[in-house]
């Protein structure tokens, strides 16, 4: 009997603490989405349908952006029959496919550059300070939810969003900075710089 009154006491401890850790995941859940790390645009919803037997069954597609405005941007698409769940399923695959991009200064891209995705073709270039983001359309989403505060873009290619945000991203995946390529190169950053160039801010071209 004081084995089985033993046993029943334990057991009952146990599932006490087991209700305690769940109570605090919630509660650390809830925290964690209160304060989201990153922020969403949705880009592009569409209606979508599928014709069956009986008739047409319709759905929706989006197209949304997350980033944290600081070097970090994703995009990511879903579908389903309401329009709530399928913004959710885009916003989770975007923060899977999250990617990090250099900014001089913080503010601006650090070279030109081309990107392409099956016909969407983007033109990519760096502005001075106080320009703003000249770019229409989903591009202006990536930028944005990027962190980039000058830049001048053009797409030349299909208006579609889809393949103008992949062209938009493959050219940010070329980006790249001194710094990296010093550190690719196994050189200093000074080295890289011309010579000729006084009173450099080295500080501003690391970022």
């Amino acid at each position: 009997r004081l084995s089985q009154r033993r046993l029943a006491r334990v057991v009952s401890n146990f599932k006490g603490t087991v209700c305690m850790a769940k109570e605090d995941n919630r509660k650390d859940r809830k925290n964690r989405e209160e304060t989201p790390e990153f922020d969403d645009r949705l880009v592009a919803i569409n209606r979508v349908s599928k014709t069956v037997k009986g008739g047409k069954r319709f759905g929706f597609a989006a197209l949304v952006v997350v980033g944290d405005q600081k070097g970090r941007v994703g995009y990511g698409k879903g579908k389903a029959k309401e329009v709530p769940e399928a913004i959710r399923k885009a916003t989770e695959q975007a923060k899977r496919k999250i990617i990090r991009v250099p900014l001089r200064e913080g503010r601006t891209l650090h070279h030109d550059m081309d990107g392409r995705h099956g016909a969407g073709k983007v033109v990519l270039r760096t502005a001075p300070a106080g320009t703003g983001i000249i770019a229409g359309g989903p591009m202006r989403a990536v930028f944005e939810m990027l962190g980039v505060q000058d830049i001048v873009a053009k797409s030349t290619g299909s208006p579609n969003p889809y393949n103008m945000i992949r062209a938009t991203i493959d050219g940010l995946k070329k980006e790249t900075s001194p710094r990296l390529v010093a550190q690719r190169r196994g050189k200093k950053l000074s080295d890289l710089m011309p010579r000729n160039i006084e009173n450099i801010n080295v500080d501003k071209l690391e970022s």
